[in-house]
């Protein structure tokens, strides 16, 4: 039995020139979204609901600026053509993980930081937990538009999201400790 061939919904945009604000907010919006730039004004995601509402908001945006948007639903013709498709979605998704892996490395490096400066602050604490709920976000959006799971650094951005969450919870423990010191004693 063969599987079901992957549909896609395809975006034609065309926008005014001018301003570029416009041109700027769709792209924005199709990138948060996940979707694959196939060339000049071409956009694709899988035909999947998690992505309706961004596709509308896309859709909203470029009438708002006064362009239009052509919405296709569509299939690769071969299998290759299909899997060239996922490939390509897949290779977005990939590079996703790999930002927020990095940004994972990055929160783990500010929290050693802070630590070695012995930055034992409330303040420093809210502003930590603040960034470790912005990943949390991160993660979930990724995870939801990541709907193939194919991406292997889908598990190693779980393994590492827990990590960070870990650190915080010991950095959090080293502030309370450093807090509740008696200002005379060790």
């Amino acid at each position: 039995m063969t599987a079901e061939p992957v549909r896609w919904v395809v975006l034609l945009v065309r926008l005014p020139a001018g301003p570029s604000r416009h041109r700027v907010a769709v792209w924005r919006e199709l990138r948060r979204l996940g979707a694959v730039s196939l060339g000049q004004g071409a956009w694709t995601v899988p035909d999947v609901p998690v992505f309706a509402d961004g596709l509308a908001r896309a859709v909203e945006l470029a009438g708002t600026a006064g362009g239009e948007v052509v919405v296709l639903d569509a299939a690769g013709r071969t299998p290759a053509d299909s899997e060239r498709l996922q490939a390509m979605f897949t290779a977005a998704r990939r590079d996703d993980w790999t930002e927020f892996l990095a940004d994972c490395g990055k929160y783990e490096e500010e929290l050693a930081k802070e630590i070695k400066q012995a930055k034992f602050t409330l303040a420093e604490l809210e502003e930590e937990e603040q960034s470790l709920e912005r990943l949390r976000r991160w993660h979930r959006a990724l995870t939801a538009r990541d709907v193939f799971g194919t991406a292997p650094e889908a598990g190693q951005a779980a393994e590492r999201l827990a990590a960070c969450a870990a650190a915080c919870e010991d950095y959090a423990e080293r502030v309370f400790t450093a807090l509740h010191q008696s200002p005379g004693g060790p």
